[in-house]
């Protein structure tokens, strides 16, 4: 396993000055995460032209890049350029978010077997992130939308599970399932607080995502909104040393 932070934990910078606090932080690796709705990074702007995006991001950074993450769901079309855009990036990984609750489990089914099938002909794998509001807040409907799926994967954000509403009940069954984590520090009360003070067990997380010979990223995740802008990069570095400590 390695370490790796999120953009997402910079998303009110420029894509570009994102990547560069990141490797000032002494990170080496960096998960891209973008959104339509924000000035970050839009899939869109990836989408018209890959083999462009892959210049400037290699111009921006000498970080190493190992996944993309959606914050929110796109069109079929758009997530096959991102797929040509990730092999080019020379990673396999693509987060995206599951269907929202109440969206009927065949349709996320049909929407999922699509995307699965579409970007495997790059040999990109699609995950799933376990939230809140979505149909992978119960670990139960996770697993089996990865059964029902073929390649189907999951990213697993344990905040979701240990603030949400399975609050208290194990989600070990996700861990066959794991194709990417996402992590910070998370109290049953609140789903993001300072390092070291919730309740995430980094060591048990570890153990068991080695119990599946999981050798891929562990994303640095933090929310913007609820870091005082001075905070983040102590939170991001102290991350860092915790998982740096594990590993």
């Amino acid at each position: 396993m390695f370490i790796a932070a999120s953009t997402h934990c910079l998303s009110d910078m420029s894509f570009a000055d994102a990547c560069y606090q990141i490797s000032e932080m002494e990170y080496d690796c960096v998960e891209i995460w973008m959104d339509e709705n924000s000035d970050h990074l839009k899939p869109s702007s990836i989408a018209e032209d890959p083999e462009r995006f892959v210049a400037q991001f290699r111009e921006v950074t000498r970080l190493t890049p190992v996944a993309f993450s959606l914050n929110h769901d796109i069109e079929l079309a758009t997530l096959i350029e991102l797929a040509k855009a990730a092999k080019l990036l020379k990673f396999t990984q693509i987060t995206v978010p599951a269907a929202p609750l109440g969206t009927p489990f065949n349709t996320e089914i049909d929407r999922l077997r699509a995307f699965v099938q579409s970007t495997s002909i790059e040999g990109i794998q699609v995950s799933i992130k376990t939230e809140i509001g979505h149909l992978t807040e119960d670990p139960r409907t996770a697993v089996e939308l990865c059964q029902s799926v073929k390649g189907l994967g999951l990213t697993l954000d344990p905040s979701h599970y240990i603030c949400g509403p399975h609050t208290g009940k194990s989600y070990d069954m996700v861990f066959p399932y794991v194709h990417h984590v996402q992590l910070r520090d998370t109290s049953p009360k609140e789903l993001q607080v300072q390092i070291g003070l919730g309740e995430v067990d980094y060591n048990r997380l570890i153990s068991m995502l080695e119990a599946q010979e999981y050798n891929l990223a562990l994303s640095v995740d933090l929310i913007p909104e609820l870091l005082k802008d001075l905070e983040r990069p102590l939170e991001m570095r102290k991350m860092r040393m915790l998982l740096d400590s594990l590993l």
